[in-house]
């Protein structure tokens, strides 16, 4: 079907301005239509911050009808391009920046309810004054809203033991493409009455509706937490530490990160501030972290599996955190190495994931595909305990991104046919935005892309929402 859509003009601007107050709209400046990783520039014809589900009930109504193209922002973080129009009529711009209630704190039910537009790192603090933990945790957790987690599925370090942004949601409250809200913000366990539109919208990027609120999992806060790092000699030894360290103190392994050499080297070069545990750097090394409950103390644990763990010479080296400010410190530095990627400048970055047992050959097989591309310096970082890796490709020291520009199609096609030989995902964690879109379409099941463009035929046939994001745009 072929979707006639119109720009947010000064007419359909001022249909809105009768209807809505003045202090719903929004300026249109750079830091709506960019976006982190400078591949895409937005446009907006008008942006529009709404304050209540029934002006975002109100606001979609008004585009439907007249065909206007809406594209939901929440905190602007998203790394595929999914929160900005860079062609088409310009779209309004929906901001969900007025949202930010925390609606309801239960720790007897470990639920907490609040608006999409709430900061990722204000549900902690919530969360925290009732000590109860919401364990999703991202480097952006600072200006990341959580209904753009919630439509991307975010990840993030604590997947390993608590699960994506999926998993950590009982309910919804939505607002379809014609203005219809959804009354889903259920906090039931289970609920099984027919299809569950909670996890259609979890993931779908705003192609299908917007977020407007979410009731959330909460999880006792460990009494007792432990991280260290530790020097292993290869992805496949880390692997073999992970199902050692399982098998002591079994799910309350919350966090295990593989992280290469290149990203101490990376952080050393352009944040050398940030002290680095290891000098010189392994090739390899994990940071781990436990949540113990009372009872269990988690250093001396810690020491004993590491000490196990040194018998079968699975590590090399290990640092073990003195303290909860140790501890906070040992986070900065795997917090800090997308920022320092960033000012490296990839040539291409893939956020992928693997069946665990495929990653140590697809680690050893795919610098052996960028070799033969060309001099490129590889950063291997990322959830190893879930499987996601991010295996960016930037140019030599001393070299731009820019000058090896050239090369991007034929390494991301080197690593992406690599990820589907070992029956992995080209999208892990970030989602399909616009920049996968062609991906999806190479690599997807051809049903389930069929399947896909039919719901949101039903969920939005008029296809203003987020027009080009996960699902080519139609023409």
């Amino acid at each position: 079907m072929t979707h006639d859509l119109t720009p947010a003009d000064d007419a359909f601007a001022a249909r809105l301005r009768a209807q809505l107050p003045p202090a719903a709209f929004r300026e249109v400046t750079p830091g709506y239509l960019e976006e982190p990783r400078g591949i895409f520039h937005g446009q907006a014809g008008l942006i529009v911050a709404p304050a209540t589900v029934q002006e975002v009930s109100l606001v979609l109504a008004e585009a439907n009808a007249a065909r206007v193209p809406v594209v939901p922002y929440g905190g602007g973080t998203g790394l595929v391009g999914g929160q900005i129009s860079p062609e088409g009529p310009a779209p309004l711009l929906l901001s969900m920046e007025r949202m930010t209630a925390i609606r309801r704190v239960d720790p007897r039910e470990n639920v907490l309810v609040a608006e999409a537009g709430a900061i990722l790192e204000d549900i902690h603090s919530a969360a925290a004054k009732v000590n109860r933990l919401f364990p999703l945790s991202l480097a952006a957790k600072g200006s990341a809203r959580i209904g753009g987690n919630l439509a991307t599925n975010a990840g993030g370090v604590n997947v390993l033991r608590y699960g994506n942004a999926r998993d950590l949601c009982l309910g919804l409250e939505a607002v379809f493409a014609d203005g219809r809200i959804w009354h889903g913000l259920t906090r039931l366990r289970k609920d099984n009455t027919g299809y569950d539109l909670r996890n259609l919208m979890i993931g779908s990027e705003g192609t299908l509706g917007v977020i407007t609120a979410a009731a959330l999992k909460l999880s006792p806060v460990p009494v007792q937490t432990g991280v260290a790092y530790v020097a292993v000699p290869s992805p496949a030894a880390a692997l073999d530490l992970l199902a050692l360290v399982r098998d002591r103190v079994g799910e309350a392994v919350s966090a295990f990160e593989i992280i290469s050499g290149m990203s101490l080297a990376f952080l050393e070069e352009k944040l050398p501030q940030i002290r680095r545990p290891f000098d010189p750097a392994p090739d390899w090394m994990v940071l781990m972290e436990l949540g113990l409950p009372a009872g269990m103390d988690a250093a001396a644990e810690l020491e004993a599996v590491l000490a196990e763990a040194w018998e079968a010479e699975l590590v090399s080296d290990a640092l073990i955190a003195q303290n909860a400010a140790q501890g906070v410190e040992f986070w900065e530095v795997r917090e800090q190495i997308p920022e320092a990627n960033r000012l490296i400048g990839a040539v291409s970055s893939h956020d992928i994931s693997l069946p665990l047992g495929n990653l140590p050959e697809f680690i050893a097989r795919a610098d052996q595909l960028v070799a033969a591309l060309g001099p490129f310096r590889i950063n291997c970082f990322g959830h190893l305990g879930d499987g996601n890796l991010h295996y960016n490709v930037f140019p030599p020291k001393g070299q731009a991104k820019a000058d090896w520009a050239q090369h991007r199609p034929a390494v991301k096609d080197a690593i992406y046919d690599l990820v589907a030989e070992l029956e992995g995902s080209m999208s892990a964690e970030h989602g399909i935005g616009r920049i996968k879109v062609e991906d999806l379409e190479r690599y997807g099941d051809p049903v389930k892309l069929e399947m896909m463009r039919a719901m949101k035929q039903v969920f939005d046939p008029n296809g203003i929402m987020n027009p080009g994001a996960v699902l080519r745009a139609e023409p």
